[in-house]
């Protein structure tokens, strides 16, 4: 499969993930919580097969950005009235 197509599937889990994590993890830290996400997210985009096949060149760069978009993501989330419920 297209490496951005199965990227783009991936980023497109994290609302939820984060949303599942939130519940499960309530008790943790957050440090916690976006540790469990960095996981769910990487195996959802098969990071390891990417890195594998070359796809991903700079592993700590990509995973830097991963970090990004979910820090982004919960920003929204606990700005919107998701955070209200």
């Amino acid at each position: 499969m297209n490496f951005l197509s199965t990227l783009l599937r991936g980023i497109s889990f994290v609302p939820a993930v984060i949303t599942g994590i939130q519940g499960l993890f309530s008790g943790r830290s957050g440090a916690d919580k976006k540790e469990a996400a960095m996981s769910f997210i990487s195996a959802a985009i098969a990071m390891r097969d990417a890195i594998t096949r070359r796809e991903i060149l700079d592993a700590d760069k990509f995973k830097a950005g991963l970090s990004q978009v979910i820090d982004g993501t919960v920003e929204c989330l606990s700005a919107s009235a998701w955070a209200k419920r």
